[in-house]
């Protein structure tokens, strides 16, 4: 082989040995690539938010519906246990409610009203209203169609009338009957309810309106 010959299939084989070279880091290279690849960013979960606090609840959803209780029941008032003895049902002009007579652990007896009261032409929308009632003394006084004053408080006329009623369980007074009624307002709210069934003698309460959630039944009556 000549020197020429020899040189030649020198310089071929540095080439090969080059390109293979070459071939070799690019595919390292492109190896590397694929398996360094930046990762993908993944944004944080984002706790819910909480919801607002100052939003209505709703009677049945977020609270114990009072429109449910029935006689024998046992609930609590403002946390105070009380049992249902009786119930009155009221009608009149259209307008629906019930009184609920309850006795509570010092077996005292109070009424519980509950009625939802109708929207307004002013844009007030209709809401459930539930009161509880607390007797006060009358002194032979009768309910007057213009202000009067009850123990230093004066009390202005919201409405009077005469309603029919039907009773069950122990309320003191009979299956069905007549009711007068004459309620008035003070001007912090507070109310004052006069009554009487059939003719008989005028009693009066006091009442302010509870806030939702104020009523929780404990046990229901067995059927």
């Amino acid at each position: 082989m000549s020197m020429t010959s020899v040189v030649v299939l020198g310089l071929s084989v540095a080439t090969v040995l080059l390109l293979l070279g070459a071939f070799l880091a690019t595919m390292r290279q492109d190896r590397r690539g694929r398996t360094t690849a930046p990762p993908v960013e993944v944004a944080a979960i984002e706790a819910p938010l909480p919801a607002p606090v100052s939003m209505p609840g709703y009677a049945g959803s977020d609270y114990a519906d009072p429109r449910t209780i029935k006689v024998g029941d046992r609930i609590e008032v403002h946390g105070s246990p009380a049992r249902v003895l009786g119930a009155m049902y009221i009608s009149w002009q259209g307008m629906q409610w019930t009184e609920f007579r309850l006795r509570d652990g010092s077996r005292r007896t109070q009424w519980l009203s509950v009625e939802v009261l109708k929207g307004t032409a002013e844009g007030e929308p209709s809401h459930l209203e539930v009161l509880v009632w607390t007797g006060v003394p009358t002194e032979g006084m009768i309910p007057a169609k213009s202000m009067l004053i009850m123990e230093g408080v004066e009390f202005f006329p919201l409405e009077r009338g005469t309603a029919a009623f039907r009773s069950e369980g122990n309320t003191g007074y009979p299956e069905r009957g007549l009711l007068d009624f004459a309620d008035y307002r003070a001007s912090d709210g507070r109310l004052l309810s006069f009554e009487r069934v059939q003719g008989s003698r005028w009693t009066a309460s006091y009442a302010r309106p509870l806030p939702p959630g104020s009523i929780s039944i404990v046990s229901r009556a067995a059927p």
